[in-house]
């Protein structure tokens, strides 16, 4: 009895550490897939490259990822972790006071930082975009982050009709516009524009905000 019970536990150690290498190298795989993406483009970037940069064969891979396209979705999944309307906009504490200033800061957050990391994210997105174009099956994840970001302002600007700062008109067609202005603007600062940023998400916000209570 005491030999199968040190069988068993010996058994169980060398699947918590297989299961806990798994987790390690499907996360690295990921990683360096995303710098890959950045750097070359999905399309440009083959399995090899990235097996290459992991220090693994291409075959295993597959053991992770059954096609390049799971490998897609996952590294779609890693971007968009954090990036949700919530995290930037603070619906909580939002109020009457400090509505605009929390809409204003908000979309400035939104938009590529001098990090790194945050552009390298964005020229991934604009990959995926592309590629979501052609393939239904990368258009749908995208379509919910969008519809996300268009549902968190029609919430964050019914607030505002809450607070008797806005009337309730056209609330989804605004909400719209500061969506399609801010993804536009995250586009030519990621490409170094250069243009007062700040100050035409705000003249937004004024011109929408002063049209809707007059």
């Amino acid at each position: 009895m005491k030999i199968h019970r040190i069988l068993d536990l010996n058994s169980l150690e060398r699947g918590l550490r297989v299961i806990k290498k798994r987790e390690i190298t499907s996360s690295h795989i990921v990683q360096a897939a995303f710098e890959l993406f950045a750097e070359h483009g999905i399309e440009k970037t083959s399995l090899g490259m990235i097996s290459k940069k992991v220090g693994i064969t291409k075959s295993s891979i597959y053991y992770h990822f059954a096609t390049k396209e799971e490998l897609i979705h996952r590294t779609f999944e890693y971007i968009f972790k954090g990036h949700y309307f919530a995290a930037y906009f603070d619906m909580d504490s939002v109020n009457k006071d400090n509505f605009v200033e929390t809409l204003v800061r908000g979309g400035l957050n939104m938009l590529p930082s001098d990090d790194e990391d945050h552009r390298s994210k964005l020229r991934v997105l604009s990959e995926f975009t592309m590629l979501a174009e052609r393939d239904d099956q990368f258009r749908a994840p995208l379509l919910k982050v969008q519809q996300d970001f268009l549902d968190g302002f029609i919430h964050l600007l019914s607030k505002g009709v809450e607070f008797g700062l806005i009337a309730p008109s056209n609330i989804e067609v605004s909400s719209k516009i500061l969506a399609l202005l801010i993804d536009n603007l995250s586009r030519c600062k990621m490409m170094k524009m250069e243009m007062e940023y700040r100050i035409i998400w705000e003249e937004l916000i004024d011109r929408m905000i002063c049209r809707e209570i007059q």
